[in-house]
């Protein structure tokens, strides 16, 4: 007997769709992508025929109507994430967006609210909670292989000046913090276990484009801190570092995990020639895929999905008050 699968469809051409979310997920075993949809429906069939997908729409509001179509991937720009979650949400659709799930935390609750009234899975796109070397730091850490976790530290750059690119585009959600800034915020809350009492930051903004192009955040947790630079103007460069009373743990390619090699994550107790350093390697795989598996598994099963619209909330509360922090300039205090 064959398993069912889930009929996804996708609300929009955006480059991060159709390069990476959707070839992976049509790896998947246990979902179907059969619908795509675009403001330009010539765009939209483009894409379908260059993916193999069956049916092309030139309007979102005509994807949401297709009663075949179960469940909805929304990788529009930020500022169009609620709008279009709700939309799919109010139609009985599952819902897996991409991050920030919205820029307004009180959005979130009349998702929840709808969620629950329609019945459907609706959850944040962290693809790294589906990576194996986050599933395994999480467990190293939680077990108590480094000691007391006391200290995070990380950083997450890239170069983009280009003021067409919708990353530095401020009415559309651009900036750092929103873009990049979130996955530290994520994973730190995710292996604390725990959410921060109070944060605080320092932000540059770009003159003429007005995102911000380079933050940097204290989170203090009740076990303890976590200290992260973001930009979009420094050298691309990723790592994220866990210190414990007696040994680290350092995640190597942490947020953009390739799909092409083997990632891999190390422990050392500090030494200065690193003699007990431990390398952790990883089998290749996609983090997408997994994340669509994931998402898909939970529709199949009515489990949670990985990051459900509680968590959203809970990581937008912090990246308000990062904002807060900047016009105060001084600590704001985490409800």
């Amino acid at each position: 007997m064959s398993q069912r699968k889930v009929k996804w469809g996708i609300l929009s051409t955006a480059k991060i769709g159709v390069e990476k979310v959707i070839p992976a997920m049509q790896k998947c075993e246990n979902l179907e992508i059969v619908a795509i949809a675009s403001r330009d429906e010539s765009a939209a069939r483009a894409t379908a025929d260059q993916l193999g997908i069956e049916k092309a729409y030139g309007s979102y509001e005509a994807l949401l109507d297709d009663p075949e179509v179960e469940a909805i991937y929304n990788p529009l720009p930020n500022h169009l994430h609620f709008e279009w979650s709700k939309r799919a949400i109010e139609k009985g659709k599952h819902l897996l967006c991409e991050k920030p799930m919205v820029m307004e935390k009180e959005h979130i609750n009349s998702l929840i609210s709808l969620r629950d009234v329609n019945k459907v899975k609706v959850g944040e796109a962290f693809m790294v909670d589906s990576h194996p070397q986050w599933i395994e730091a999480a467990r190293r850490i939680q077990k108590g292989e480094l000691g007391k976790l006391r200290a995070i530290q990380g950083f997450f750059s890239y170069f983009k000046t280009d003021p067409d690119n919708i990353r530095n585009v401020l009415e559309f959600g651009g900036g750092g913090m929103w873009d990049i800034g979130c996955y530290p915020i994520h994973t730190a809350r995710f292996v604390f276990g725990e959410e921060p009492n109070r944060v605080v930051s320092l932000i540059d903004r770009d003159p003429n484009l007005k995102i911000d192009r380079m933050g940097s955040v204290i989170l203090d947790f009740p076990s303890g801190q976590c200290t992260f630079m973001v930009s979009t103007q420094l050298v691309a460069y990723q790592k994220m570092i866990f210190f414990g009373e007696k040994k680290k743990l350092e995640i190597e390619i942490p947020f953009n995990a390739p799909n092409d090699f083997k990632c891999q994550i190390s422990v050392d107790d500090g030494g200065l020639f690193r003699d007990n350093k431990m390398d952790i390697p990883f089998d290749i795989c996609d983090q997408y895929q997994l994340q669509g598996k994931a998402f898909s598994s939970a529709i199949l099963s009515d489990s949670e999905v990985p990051v459900p619209l509680e968590d959203a909330y809970k990581n937008a509360v912090v990246l308000q008050a990062v904002f807060e922090s900047e016009k105060t300039q001084g600590w704001v205090k985490i409800p």
